[in-house]
């Protein structure tokens, strides 16, 4: 169940459609860092609050050559509203099987309310140029996640 990919190893590929419903896959970043992170549901208060942060620092993201991805389960048609509404300038991909929350080890039992049900564990991932897991960030608060993502992302980048 819990397959997260460990620091150091290959960062599982994917191809699965983003907002615009273009096939974005890990070969198309090419040299580029990878911020790839799962949240639960568009439009949501947490989900919303981290979207916005990325959106925030996507300049800096992008001077450090790196690449800002987040994944739901939701729709493209979903995903591209809440980009609207929200103003948004990330790729938002569309994992409705959850597969590549799967591979990812970001689909998981969840509890609530004393229910449990499987669903997206909020995580990210920090995938080098080279196509390996350099960070993993296994079960975030969205609250200066993104903040977080970057200081590492510059760590490494400025080593």
């Amino acid at each position: 169940m819990s397959n997260i990919p460990q620091i150091g190893q290959p960062a599982p590929n994917f191809s699965t459609p983003d907002q615009n419903a273009n096939l974005v896959s890990l070969d198309n970043f090419s040299g580029e860092w990878i911020v790839l992170y799962f949240y639960p549901k568009d439009d949501t208060p947490g989900c919303t609050t981290e979207a916005k942060d990325f959106t925030e620092l996507h300049p800096e993201f992008s001077k450090l050559g790196a690449k800002i991805l987040g994944v739901s389960p939701d729709s493209g048609k979903s995903h591209g509203k809440f980009i609207a509404k929200h103003n948004l300038s990330i790729t938002l991909l569309s994992d409705p099987e959850h597969q590549l929350a799967e591979s990812y080890g970001a689909w998981q039992l969840k509890k609530f309310m004393g229910k449990e049900y499987m669903g997206i564990v909020r995580s990210t991932f920090l995938i080098s140029p080279d196509r390996t897991i350099t960070y993993a960030w296994p079960n975030v608060k969205a609250k200066a996640h993104a903040q977080a993502v970057l200081t590492k992302l510059q760590e490494l980048v400025n080593h």
